[in-house]
């Protein structure tokens, strides 16, 4: 195999990850040309200048919601699909560094996006830039395409595929190698029932992950405790108040979780028999595939489904649930969300819709799965890691025949979304070394 990765190439995208790395590009109020705030915006300025200057073509939306970079000719178009926003650096005293400025240490990257998503989608770019450095030219148009707003609602792609043709064939270097070829539908909603003037709850947490806790200071709270007691759930009592002890996990590893609104929710159900809603989540119980409610939903594929409630709000106008379910990817969406809305109507529970991402799903015996895991074993050596199927969702799923593909290897400490984010740089040398030989192999 020929050598595409030189010292050079990634000094050079070491040094071009710091432009962007300097720029915080999270999330915030709207401008004029900048639907998510400055940060995102400037940043996707920035590698478009960065991308110009190695020699593709570039163009930005001009509302601002994404731009890509073109390079090489052909019939088909292979695109590389990343983001240039991110999450807040969050508690600074938590960070040994400054998170808005790429610092070397240790042999490590460190700066908020150096593994999400801004480190691996210039590794990317410079695996393009290393494989043209060698004189080949491309058979496909590649195209790198830069979203704005993956952390919130995904706004930015879906602007893209609104405005845009779609790509042929491509990857998201947003995740683990080897490969994730298959990512669950994700609904996200509402249940909404009657209210109650015996009980008032506001238990509002994340849609996206397990409640590791539940605080009652509501009515007949000895009651209430004794209820926890005799079904065995983990709370303590004081200070006028409950603390319900569950486990808090991702809301796609739901199964995983101990839920403590749900088990404040039971224990409640006994103390309260009159409140319908509470009723409802005492026969859900903490089944967080939904089988008591649903019955078994699965595919041969991605399994089974989950479904995580993580929010319990009860007011004398109305309950309200926030549910999270991550949806096998062979199961119909539309007759799913009629099942869902039909068991809940005996408790005088209507559904109500906030949020859908569609499915992934490649095969595994198509020519992109296949060329990308021989790659990554070519490279690796590792011939025991198998395509994978997540519950997790990534840009992927938002383009035609795409899968999530690196950057982080299966040995790399995750940091996304931590303080002290940061990439080995030996890591982010192999994840560069993957990239550029499964493009030349795919596109050259």
């Amino acid at each position: 195999m020929e050598k595409f990765i030189t010292d050079e190439i990634q000094d050079a995208a070491i040094k071009d990850l710091g432009k962007i790395v300097g720029i915080a590009s999270y999330n915030e109020d709207a401008q004029p040309n900048a639907p998510f705030g400055k940060g995102p915006k400037a940043a996707l300025d920035q590698v478009l200048e960065i991308a110009e200057n190695l020699g593709f073509k570039t163009f930005e939306d001009p509302e601002g919601y994404y731009g890509y970079a073109d390079i090489g000719e052909g019939d088909q178009t292979f695109g590389i699909v990343g983001h240039m926003d991110e999450v807040p650096a969050g508690n600074l005293e938590a960070w040994d560094v400054e998170p808005y400025q790429l610092t070397e240490k240790d042999g490590k990257l460190y700066g908020r996006g150096t593994q999400d998503d801004k480190g691996p989608t210039m590794s990317a770019i410079y695996a393009v830039k290393a494989i043209l450095d060698k004189g080949y030219k491309f058979n496909k148009k590649i195209r790198i395409i830069f979203g704005t707003d993956e952390e919130i609602l995904w706004r930015c792609l879906a602007e893209y595929n609104k405005k845009e043709d779609p790509i042929d064939l491509g990857i998201a270097p947003d995740a683990d190698f080897p490969l994730i070829y298959a990512e669950k539908g994700l609904q996200q909603s509402y249940l909404v029932g009657p209210g109650s003037t015996e009980l008032n709850l506001d238990l509002e947490n994340a849609f996206n992950a397990v409640p590791g806790k539940a605080i009652y200071d509501g009515p007949k709270q000895d009651e209430v405790f004794a209820a926890l007691k005799n079904h065995n759930f983990d709370a303590d009592q004081k200070d006028g108040s409950i603390e319900v002890h569950g486990k808090s996990v991702h809301a796609m590893n739901a199964p995983e979780g101990v839920n403590a609104v749900v088990r404040l929710a039971i224990a409640l159900s006994d103390v309260f028999p009159d409140v319908k809603v509470l009723q409802f989540l005492k026969e859900f119980g903490e089944d967080a595939n939904g089988t008591n409610l649903l019955g078994d939903v699965s595919d041969d594929v991605s399994g089974r489904l989950t479904f995580n409630i993580s929010s319990l709000k009860i007011t004398p106008e109305e309950s309200r649930m926030q549910i999270d379910m991550r949806i096998p990817v062979k199961v119909d969406h539309d007759e799913l969300i009629k099942h869902v809305s039909d068991s809940v109507e005996k408790y005088g529970i209507k559904y109500e819709n906030y949020d859908y991402v569609a499915p992934l799903y490649v095969p595994t015996d198509s020519e992109l799965v296949k060329t990308l895991m021989q790659t990554y074993q070519d490279l690796t050596g590792d011939t025991k890691s198998e395509p994978a199927i997540s519950g997790g969702a990534t840009f992927a799923r938002t383009m035609n025949n795409c899968v999530a593909f690196g950057g982080m290897l299966p040995t790399t400490p995750n940091y996304m979304h931590q303080a002290n984010e940061n990439w080995s740089k030996a890591d982010m040398r192999k994840a560069m070394e993957i990239f550029a030989e499964a493009i030349y192999r795919l596109c050259v």
